[in-house]
This record gives C-alpha cells, structure tokens and sequence, in this order.
C-alpha cells in the first residue's frame, strides 16, 4: 500500500515525539508498504516549507507569521501529490488543528478513493490546553467548533484508548508501540540495594503528577526523622525539561520546589534536565525504578497507553502509574496507585522493589508484540 504519513510540525532530533512518528514509519515499512513522510519544518532558505522525504519541497510558505497562518489553510499541494503518486491512505497525526480547510482536504480525499486516518495521540485534550496563552486556547476553540466534522470526512480515528467512537466515528483501537532496536536492556545490577534510586523521563507537565511523589518522598523522609529510625536512602531523578510553572505555584498542586523545600529534601530529588543517548542510559542503570503518569485525572483522562510505560518495560524497569492501561495493569513488574491527590506511599514502593524477582530480561520480553510494525499494521487492516 502507498501511505502518506501527515504530521503539521518538524522534528527535533531529541524529541520523543518526533523519534516515535519515525518509529511508526519504520514499522509500517516493515510489513512492505511504501511510505512518505509529510511534514511542516523550515528549508534551508530559512521558509517555512512543507516537505516530503526531507528532499522535495511541496509548498514554500515564505517567512514570519503569516508563513503559520497559510500552512494552516493550504492544503492542495498535498492533494495533488497524492492524486499524482497514487496514495491509497493519509495517516494523519491529529494537531488539534481541526478548521473548514482541512475538513475540505479531506473530504476531496475521501470523493477520490483515498482512505484517511487520523491519530490522536490522548483524548480527550481539551483539559490539557488549561493554563496556556490566548492563542493556544482560541486555536483549541476553533478545533471544538470544526472537529466532529472533520472526523465525520475520515475512514477511522486511530486511539490509544478503549474507545469505540469518537467524534461520532469509529475507531481504531492500538497501543503506543515500541522500537526494541533502539531501546537499550537495564544493566542486570541487582535490584535489592540501598540507596534505591527512582527515575522520571518526561517533558514535564501537571498530569505527569511528579509532585504526588516528591510529596510522598518527603513525608518518607519525614517520619524516619520523627521516629529518629534509619531506613533506606530514596533519590528521585526528573530527566526532562521541567516547566517553571510546576516547580512554582503550579495552578493544579504544589509545586516541586515548594515541596521540596518544605520537607528539606533538596539533596534527594535530582534534576537531570535533558539527557540523551549514553548520558541518559547511564542515568537508568543507576536506577532500578520507573515512574510513569501519577495525575492524568486532572486532565480528564482514566484509559490512556502512554509510550512511556512502554520504553520503561522495553528497558526492563517495574514501574509505577495510576492510569488504566490494559496491555500492563496486571503485569507483575507494575505498581498501580490511585487516581487522586493523595501522596505516593514511598514504603510501598521499596517493598515491592525488594520483592521483585523478574529479571529486566523478562520484562523485556512481555512487550516483545507492541512492536511498532504489529500496531501499525493493525491500522492498515482496519481500513481495509
């Protein structure tokens, strides 16, 4: 099949998001289809550029905002690659960029042969835009007004959740996938050690819920002090940009540094910022638990298969989440919390830490079938 994979952004070498749609694009090449990635990023002439393949250019939209304002509204180029090579289906990844112009490209889409998909990565999202500017929350009321429509042109709705409609139109229902030959095995140092070191990898927002756990760190810390008792030594590591906003005054709860400070336990979270290839594996075999989401109810979200828990199980790591996530709640390696405010029991962790006995090996090999070529290729059988 000849697929056009659709993304309204560029990539960054070091984004998880832009290494996943080259993952998925990997995969779907495994199982033989031809593919051609479609992107909005800036030429080497310094334009804003869509481009094909990182060679052909297919629209030069000029420069400064005005370049953002006509990508958002000309799609005909796109159209007339499709039609001149034969594309039998657009992959599209949802922007929250729902408007009458995208609405008319795919409906010419559909009238012609061609079957499209749209992938949205969480839903629902409108919860995430809380906090942001008056542009960002204006673009997500435009896609409010435009996307039952939109959807209403599309084959399916690609979803990582258990939903059977959304928007009124069927769905497509996969996991977050995984690309194992990128993804490096925990060293096998024995998990039973003092001190435990815990890591976080994640641009840091207010549903990752790091705070519940810097909390439940500090009152850890807090009764060893009461009772004048010895325990064992916790660190917890954030590797990833931390926005300002959750280190201060954070409008959903406390933020990290107000916490941090109030229990005194500066020298016991580390922040690592962004770290990548051997800097970032060194951090993981220094640690021997994972922390994925703790707060993705305050976004509205319970269902949700976030790649994260996903890279963890790859890596060999157990790991923490309040969410539902089918393909790990009842995983052996998984520590599942519950789904509010209430701080992360640290002595609970330790214990199941200690009594953990699968190798990072074995938890490898349970997620040997979310590769990214067996979820992809659920997309291309669900539309035919």
């Amino acid at each position: 099949m000849k697929i056009l994979f659709l993304v309204y952004h560029g990539f960054s070498e070091h984004s998880g998001i832009s290494k996943k749609i080259h993952y998925q694009v990997k995969g779907l090449r495994q199982n033989g289809h031809e593919v051609h990635l479609c992107y909005y990023d800036r030429g080497a002439n310094g334009h804003w550029q869509r481009l094909i393949d990182d060679s052909e250019v297919l629209d030069d939209f000029g420069k400064g905002k005005m370049a953002g304002l006509r990508q958002r509204i000309s799609y005909n180029a796109i159209f007339d690659y499709c039609v001149e090579r034969h594309i039998q289906m657009v992959y599209a990844r949802c922007f929250q960029n729902a408007n009458p112009w995208l609405i008319h490209f795919f409906g010419r889409l559909k009238k012609i042969g061609i079957k499209a998909v749209m992938e949205i990565p969480t839903y629902p999202y409108d919860m995430e835009f809380e906090g942001f500017s008056h542009i960002e929350r204006l673009q997500l009321r435009i896609d409010q007004l435009f996307r039952k429509r939109l959807a209403r042109q599309l084959e399916a709705i690609v979803t990582f959740t258990n939903q059977e409609k959304i928007w009124g139109q069927r769905t497509i229902r996969i996991s977050n996938g995984v690309d194992l030959d990128s993804i490096p095995l925990h060293s096998s140092q024995p998990l039973l050690h003092n001190p435990l070191h815990i890591i976080a990898v994640a641009e840091v927002h207010y549903w990752h819920g790091y705070d519940r756990l810097i909390d439940g760190l500090g009152k850890y810390y807090k009764e060893l002090r009461d009772k004048r008792t010895k325990g064992k030594e916790v660190f917890f590591h954030i590797v990833g940009g931390v926005w300002k906003s959750e280190m201060f005054n954070d409008m959903h709860a406390p933020g990290f540094s107000e916490l941090i400070n109030k229990y005194g336990i500066e020298d016991k979270v580390i922040f690592h910022g962004q770290l990548f290839g051997d800097e970032l594996n060194a951090v993981f075999n220094q640690c021997c638990f994972a922390v994925g989401s703790l707060a993705r109810h305050r976004c509205g979200i319970s269902d949700i298969k976030t790649l994260k828990n996903r890279e963890y199980a790859s890596r060999g790591l157990p790991f923490v989440y309040s969410e539902n996530d089918s393909d790990f709640d009842h995983q052996p390696y998984v520590l599942k919390v519950s789904a509010d405010e209430t701080p992360v029991d640290i002595t609970r962790i330790i214990t199941f830490v200690e009594q953990l006995r699968m190798t990072p090996q074995e938890i490898r090999q349970t997620v040997e079938h979310l590769s990214w070529k067996v979820q992809m290729q659920k997309v291309v059988e669900g539309i035919l």
